[in-house]
């Protein structure tokens, strides 16, 4: 067990929500910030909403889960993070937006205080840079996989300047809260990413050249290779507009194994998003 209790989770949106909510079914006491009242509010109810399923599909009882939503304290005001053992950052793939975060953060939280980002490709390295000094030893990457929920992998990841005693505890504090926190190296894309990213690319390839359908696609890797999911389905999961995002950061620091398909642009560009949207590379609208 790794001992830390006090987490806190910046970003309520579809990641951090259920980072917050694992280590609160770990027993965690744990702080969900984001800058609107709205955005905390659809966060309480979406994990309101799976502690129900749970409940409903006997993972746990009732009394289980009314005491892990009472662990999870939804907040706009991150000075009340100057108490947490390890802070999560989970906002928006853009390091702008995390730098803002982390100025924000920086004189709050206690000396000692581990902080990761779950950014899935901007270099560990690079965002280090928007901490002082004296934290960069505590920063890393702790890259979660969606759905958090349901997915055990955490990539844990060192920036230049990582303390390894340091990343060893935020490894400890992921597998209290059940999840595997597997070692990589700090590189663009990390190594899920860019093993995903190809799949989806050449996935895209071959329905540009005619090969088959999103649907036979799905079907073929289902069957054939024993995915619980084809790329077509995991990619209106993802969304479209991330998937693509994570491509154009790949392509320009790879070259041209990572440039994103017409295809993939085409469904940004005429609103195909996935899943939440509605529609992505299956219709969802009947759903809602």
């Amino acid at each position: 067990m790794s001992g830390i209790k006090r987490i806190g989770v910046v970003g309520a949106g579809m990641m951090g929500s259920e980072i917050a909510l694992v280590f609160a079914l770990a027993g965690c006491e744990v702080l969900l910030a984001d800058k609107g009242a709205e955005a905390l509010e659809r966060a309480r109810a979406k994990l309101s909403a799976i502690l129900d399923k749970g409940v409903a599909k006997g993972a746990y009882d009732a009394a289980a889960a009314a005491e892990t939503l009472q662990r999870l304290t939804f907040t706009e005001d991150l000075a009340r993070f100057s108490d947490r053992e390890l802070v999560i950052e989970a906002v928006f793939e853009d390091e702008g937006v995390k730098a803002e975060i982390y100025r924000a953060l920086d004189p709050v939280l206690p000396a000692d205080c581990l902080i990761a980002s779950n950014t899935s490709s901007i270099s560990i390295s690079a965002l280090a840079s928007h901490w002082s000094e004296a934290r960069r030893p505590n920063f890393m990457g702790l890259h979660f996989f969606s759905p958090v929920s349901r997915m055990k992998l955490v990539e844990a990841i060192s920036g230049f300047d990582t303390d390894p005693k340091a990343l060893a505890r935020a490894q400890a504090a992921c597998e209290a809260a059940g999840k595997a926190a597997v070692p990589v190296k700090d590189v663009t894309g990390f190594a899920v990413n860019r093993l995903l990213m190809a799949f989806f690319i050449e996935a895209n390839k071959l329905v540009e050249e005619g090969v088959a359908t999103p649907e036979d696609i799905d079907t073929a890797c289902r069957l054939g290779l024993g995915h619980p999911v084809g790329p077509f389905k995991l990619l209106d999961e993802v969304s479209n507009p991330l998937a693509l995002q994570v491509m154009e950061i790949l392509h320009e620091a790879y070259g041209e194994r990572f440039h994103p398909p017409p295809l993939m642009k085409q469904m940004v560009q005429s609103g195909r998003y996935g899943r939440k949207a509605g529609r992505g590379w299956y219709d969802y609208r009947e759903e809602r």
